[in-house]
């Protein structure tokens, strides 16, 4: 009898072991140093060779089991698997030095975030990053998300069936503008029935420009709210800075006081009323002429170019904003003297303080034994 209970209590705790370890999740919210210099590690190693200067370690975690073709306006992806199958990284690799990579960065309009592109005459590409109708994003960005979602949703789908349901989504430099944008596309195709709801995402946004406006920075803080995506600075690098960014009246909220600000200098004094009013549609009407100016050479004008790469693209009518703000939960990376003893700002060298080993050192100096 005795022996016979033995058994059981043996059968229950095997299985509440399994069980236990089935529903086990691997990826935990908040900044992880170490999953974050893994990903760096996976930048430098988008190609078939690492460059002979770039000194970043090679991943120790994960293995390389997949990379895209080269797609769009120069665009390509690789996925990396955990060594004990858990947890796969789609790794978004950032600007290369031919003309159309270029291209999609200083393709720099903004477009709605939620719409459909005309990638050829038979090909259109619908796309939502955002809730909120105001909510608008940069268009060359959205093009690159165009040309690699298909593949990276087939890959996501056949990792699932495997078994592994969680993803990080990592990216460096262009590669990070393009992480924010496919993070948000998967969150409203999981919402809309195209992807499982119970998978995973973490994003690591790294040295990245800014991926849209104050309301698509608001939707994408809130859809990974709780410290599931982070945007990795360091504080000498000037891509983050971008791109040129302008904020009119009409990017405010409707209740904001300067939207309506005629209405309140209508009650002062007519001497005060004129000179405010004034002073007002001076700063309006440059506002509003710089954002045209954006959508006139960085919409249209790079859109003559870009056809020329992509002779079929149509081109998608723009939003009248152009106030760029920054997404994710920040991690600064103060330059300390070492640091800057080592990488001197000097003119000639602009991408010194960009390149992922700069992340890499940054990253390990303050983080290291976390």
């Amino acid at each position: 009898m005795i022996l016979v209970v033995m058994k059981k209590f043996f059968i229950i705790i095997c299985c509440f072991s399994f069980l236990s370890s089935y529903a086990q999740q691997y990826l935990q919210s908040g900044f992880n140093a170490k999953e974050y210099v893994e990903t760096i590690s996976m930048f430098s190693r988008m190609g078939d060779t690492v460059a002979a200067w770039d000194k970043t370690p090679a991943p120790v975690h994960f293995d390389k089991i997949y990379s895209s073709p080269v797609v769009g306006l120069k665009n390509k992806w690789c996925l990396w698997l955990q060594k004990d199958k858990h947890v796969a990284v789609i790794s978004i690799r950032g600007t290369v030095n031919e003309l159309p990579s270029w291209l999609e960065n200083f393709y720099a309009a903004m477009i709605p975030a939620k719409g459909t592109l005309q990638l050829n005459d038979s090909t259109t590409f619908d796309y939502q990053f955002a809730e909120n109708r105001e909510a608008s994003v940069h268009v060359g960005w959205t093009i690159g998300i165009a040309y690699l979602a298909p593949g990276i949703v087939q890959k996501i789908k056949e990792q699932y069936a495997n078994g592994v349901k969680e993803f990080v989504i990592a990216g460096h430099s262009q590669g990070g503008a393009l992480a924010f944008l496919l993070r948000s596309y998967l969150f409203y195709l999981t919402k809309n029935g195209g992807l499982p709801k119970d998978i995973i995402y973490k994003t690591y946004c790294s040295a990245a420009p800014k991926p849209g406006n104050l309301y698509y920075a608001y939707d994408f803080d809130f859809i990974t709210r709780n410290g599931w995506a982070f945007t990795i600075v360091n504080a000498k690098d000037w891509v983050p800075e971008s791109p040129f960014t302008v904020q009119r009246i009409t990017d405010f909220n409707a209740v904001n006081p300067f939207v309506n600000v005629k209405d309140v200098l209508a009650k002062q004094k007519l001497v005060v009323r004129w000179y405010l009013n004034g002073v007002y549609n001076k700063l309006n009407r440059r506002t509003t002429k710089a954002q045209s100016s954006i959508n006139k050479y960085l919409g249209g004008t790079i859109y003559g170019q870009v056809k020329k790469v992509l002779p079929q693209l149509k081109e998608p009518q723009y939003a009248a904003v152009a106030n760029y703000m920054r997404a994710g939960v920040p991690i600064v990376l103060i330059p300390d003297e070492a640091y800057m003893k080592e990488h001197p700002d000097d003119p000639k060298k602009i991408w010194e303080h960009h390149m992922p080993y700069a992340y890499y050192e940054l990253t390990e100096k303050y983080y290291g034994n976390k």
